[in-house]
């Protein structure tokens, strides 16, 4: 396996490039010490190219992701843009990265280190311990919906097929699998169709991993 990697960074607005040479700099000291080495190639995203180029998500921007080891997003929004619409706005390159680089898995961990313990606002005793992976899907559901500014009519539609539920089932699965051997499964299947077929759809697919212990909770 090669030892060198290329990274692309997407610095972004705001706090973006500032947190973006930082972190780039602790994960250069890292490589160092692993002996790796990176190659790191910074391109224009979200607000920053819509200045330069009258769009958040460039087909260079898209094409060097493409064919890198790793891409770093700093943050994207602007509140200059906000009156834009939808597709000259700096989420809309999220979305769009998203959707063409089929990144449908974001992970969030929750864990407590005891050092800043009493930097939450819960209490001690109720926090200690904690280490959750949040595992929530990205790419389906009501990320993508439409509007018609003549009729004001504008609607999100929550449409899920099986194999997307598949796709972030198995995530969540390969992680718990790697942890506690637990999996939570979120939804709102007492009202909403789409959370009836996730749940009969995470059920199903459940016996695959005899080790792995499934339950369902409704989001509210």
């Amino acid at each position: 396996m090669s030892k060198t990697k290329k990274i692309v960074t997407l610095p972004g607005d705001g706090i973006g490039p500032e947190v973006t040479q930082e972190a780039i700099t602790v994960l250069k000291s890292a490589c160092k010490k692993y002996d790796y080495e990176i190659q790191v190639e910074e391109k224009p995203f979200g607000g920053v190219s819509i200045e330069q180029f009258g769009t958040p998500l460039t087909e260079d921007t898209l094409d060097a992701c493409r064919n890198a080891s790793a891409v770093f997003l700093g943050a994207v929004g602007n509140p200059k843009f906000d009156d834009n619409p939808k597709e000259k706005r700096p989420e809309a390159g999220l979305l769009g990265i998203r959707k063409k680089l089929q990144l449908f898995a974001n992970l969030r961990p929750i864990k407590i280190y005891e050092p800043l313990i009493d930097a939450s606002s819960l209490k001690p005793e109720v926090i200690r311990d904690v280490d959750i992976m949040i595992v929530r899907e990205l790419t389906g559901g009501i990320y993508f919906g439409t509007s018609d500014e003549e009729e004001d009519l504008a609607f999100d539609t929550m449409e899920y097929e099986q194999h997307e539920i598949y796709s972030i089932a198995k995530v969540a699965f390969d992680i718990a699998q790697k942890r506690r051997k637990n999996v939570c499964s979120v939804d709102k299947a007492n009202v909403l169709d789409t959370s009836r077929l996730w749940r009969r759809t995470v059920t199903g697919y459940a016996p695959e991993w005899p080790d792995v212990t499934l339950q369902h909770m409704l989001v509210d």
